[in-house]
């Protein structure tokens, strides 16, 4: 009697599964991947960074004209709030698009020039884009700023704050110092430029 053989079915059954196994574990592989990758990048919908509540913020521009600020000695000016987080205070910041506030500081700053020959007063008003959290800021740290300027006024030279140039340097040295005070203390500077409401030299 002849035997019979088995009907051919295409590939081996070993083979099959094989097959079926490799694409398995690739598709394993690839979903592994693909979910590690969304986790890395802060879930589906990302995860941004956490802002701090109390780091100032810009205050955009409205359209509507701004209510007056108090008359009087001693005002306060009306703390804004912002509502554009940055990451750092050396963003540049669009003068067109965000609302400047200035604040006068309280006391005049007498210093003696650094040739010995004069001293040199002034008052100061700060400008910034930064909401009410900036105010509170430099008004908490009113006693490092006051020796930062005196300090800054005491390397002056009377030869050169006679100048334009001198003057607009002095406000650059000015705004760094009250900034690099800000940073050491508060963590955020931003103040935009100091201007002087009285400048004498003698």
């Amino acid at each position: 009697m002849s035997k019979s053989k088995s009907p051919d079915t295409g590939t081996p059954p070993k083979k099959g599964k094989k097959l079926i196994i490799f694409i398995l574990v690739g598709i394993i592989l690839v979903g592994a991947g693909a979910a590690t990758g969304v986790y890395l990048a802060g879930g589906i919908a990302g995860d941004h960074p956490k802002v701090d509540p109390n780091r100032p913020m810009l205050v955009e521009r409205s359209e509507e004209p701004e209510e007056p600020a108090a008359e009087g000695e001693g005002a306060a000016p009306v703390l804004k709030e912002g509502t554009v987080s940055v990451k750092n205070d050396r963003v540049p910041v669009d003068p067109r698009k965000f609302e400047v506030t200035y604040v006068g500081l309280e006391q005049s700053f007498t210093a003696n020039l650094a040739d010995g020959g004069g001293f040199v007063q002034v008052g100061l008003s700060l400008a910034t884009y930064y909401d009410g959290r900036l105010i509170q800021n430099i008004n908490r740290q009113a006693v490092p700023i006051r020796s930062a300027v005196l300090m800054v006024l005491s390397q002056q030279d009377a030869a050169a704050l006679s100048t334009p140039q001198g003057k607009k340097l002095l406000q650059r040295d000015l705004t760094a110092a009250i900034n690099q005070v800000l940073r050491e203390k508060e963590g955020f500077g931003g103040v935009d430029n100091v201007y002087f409401s009285n400048l004498v030299i003698q």
